[in-house]
């Protein structure tokens, strides 16, 4: 299943007892001065990374479907090429998983392993990427 959570630099937001004001702010003046703002980081994490749809979870965990971190690598680099071929809706095929991907929202609908891809037709898409 896709890690939906988003990562950012870990800057006191409350103070503790032993921190003060200026530490808090020190803390955000670094992040800021090092280029990493939260706000960087989350459109980053929004524009870039794989979703997965409730459907397409339900069908990964009824059917037993694990990806990695290299899996999910791949996932991202075909879903990029479709999308600079300008696709809308492709067909990603790897490592004998097919999932139907909505190129645009970077976000996938449905996955089936290799038994469930026998003798089915896919609609709806515009495109195929082979990895």
């Amino acid at each position: 299943m896709g890690d939906n959570r988003i990562y950012y630099p870990q800057t006191p937001l409350i103070q503790s007892p032993q921190t003060n004001k200026s530490s808090v702010i020190k803390s955000g003046v670094s992040a800021a001065s090092s280029g990493r703002l939260f706000s960087d980081i989350l459109e980053k994490q929004l524009n870039g990374e794989i979703k997965f749809s409730q459907h397409a979870l339900q069908r990964l965990q009824s059917r037993n479907i694990k990806l990695d971190e290299a899996a999910l690598d791949k996932l991202n680099g075909a879903v990029d090429k479709a999308a600079q071929k300008g696709a809308k809706e492709s067909l990603i095929v790897m490592n004998n998983l097919a999932l139907v991907v909505s190129v645009k929202n970077r976000t996938v609908i449905t996955a089936m392993d290799e038994a469930s891809m026998k003798e089915n037709v896919f609609t709806n898409i515009d495109s195929a990427v082979i990895v």
